[in-house]
């Protein structure tokens, strides 16, 4: 029987929702992008923003704009804002894949310890000096890390074939505190540099963002949220259960470990050069599933794009809110994800769920 949350809303209005989200999302996207990258010490109009996008182009400016403004957009705020949209879009994708996976709208990157182990897997490669792949050390050795706790806490919630919700709730937990202690061994192994970087995962921030940076995490962050989508039937038929998936003819156990191996490189890579984030992959596909119905064909996409544009508008709060400080992104993300948590927590024991 599944778990995740009854939509009471007629198909046809399901379709209509989800086409006008997936034909407004991007919009919101594009929207935030420009008010982003625009903001900031070195103020940029919109107009002045579009009109720096378009001068490769050999468009004529649309308002005039100075030689700093276009360093500034290029160089510093861009590629931050590129990471941004990368990383939402990664956790958000793979909070809903996992959601559909466990059948639970409480499973979560952050909350059942698969970033806490790709942070681990992170700081041991500081700290041991983890340089096999180049620029590509750093994520693979995150990804290795959230694949391992992904498969642990996968393994630990089975029961009879089944998913035990509580067990991988207690299973989310232990992870996090065996990982928190892993990475509090790192912080205490580390040099003073070291220590820097292993700070920054703790609390996430975009800070450190480069095109380098975003060219060593893209790819693999890509790979997930692009194939990802491809699973939304296999996903849609697991909502009635393994047995009835397999009776449909879905390949239940190929798509569990690639769903599995997915959401692991995806969050991987984003915890890898933004550190923890937390609640991205738990609030938005809870938020577009009352929006637009359970059916992963759009959710899947839409939670792309609403992760991204939440993510890049938590990042432009984090830099704006008490400049010239910057407050880390985690923290923006928890305070706005935990009142959520709780209240689907209460909703779930009301409804009799958990």
């Amino acid at each position: 029987m599944t778990i995740l949350p009854a939509v009471a809303t007629a198909p046809g209005t399901q379709r209509r929702r989800a086409a006008v989200a997936l034909t407004a999302l991007p919009l919101v996207l594009a929207a935030v992008v420009v008010a982003a990258v625009g903001t900031g010490a070195v103020h940029i109009s919109p107009a002045q923003v579009l009109s720096i996008f378009l001068a490769p182009l050999g468009v004529a400016p649309l308002a005039p704009y100075d030689e700093q403004q276009a360093a500034v957009l290029w160089v510093i705020r861009l590629p931050r804002v590129v990471l941004g949209a990368l990383v939402g879009a990664g956790l958000a994708v793979a909070g809903t894949a996992m959601q559909g996976l466990f059948r639970n709208p409480l499973a979560d990157p952050g909350l059942l310890g698969i970033s806490s182990g790709a942070s681990l897997a992170a700081a041991m490669s500081v700290v041991l000096g983890f340089h096999l792949f180049g620029a590509y050390s750093l994520p693979v050795a995150a990804f290795v890390g959230s694949l391992l706790s992904t498969a642990v806490i996968y393994l630990l919630s089975q029961e009879r074939g089944r998913v035990n919700v509580s067990t991988m709730l207690l299973a989310g937990i232990a992870i996090n505190a065996l990982c928190g202690a892993g990475t509090g061994l790192m912080t205490f192994l580390a040099t003073d540099e070291q220590l820097r970087t292993i700070t920054f995962w703790s609390l996430g921030s975009l800070g450190g963002a480069t095109w380098p940076t975003v060219v060593s995490a893209a790819p693999l962050i890509l790979l997930g949220t692009l194939v990802l989508p491809l699973t939304a039937r296999a996903l849609n038929a697991l909502m009635l259960g393994e047995s009835g998936a397999a009776h449909l003819g879905i390949p239940v156990t190929r798509v569990k470990w690639l769903t599995v191996v997915l959401v692991a490189l995806s969050v991987g890579a984003g915890v890898a050069v933004a550190g923890t984030i937390g609640f991205v992959g738990l609030v938005v596909p809870h938020v577009l599933r009352l929006l637009t119905g359970p059916n992963h064909r759009t959710l899947l996409p839409a939670s792309a794009l609403l992760g991204a544009a939440l993510l890049v508008l938590a990042d432009l709060g984090s830099r704006t809110v008490a400049m010239p400080a910057e407050v880390p992104i985690g923290i923006i993300t928890a305070l706005l994800g935990a009142p959520f948590f709780i209240y689907l927590l209460r909703q779930g024991r009301r409804e009799g769920r958990l």
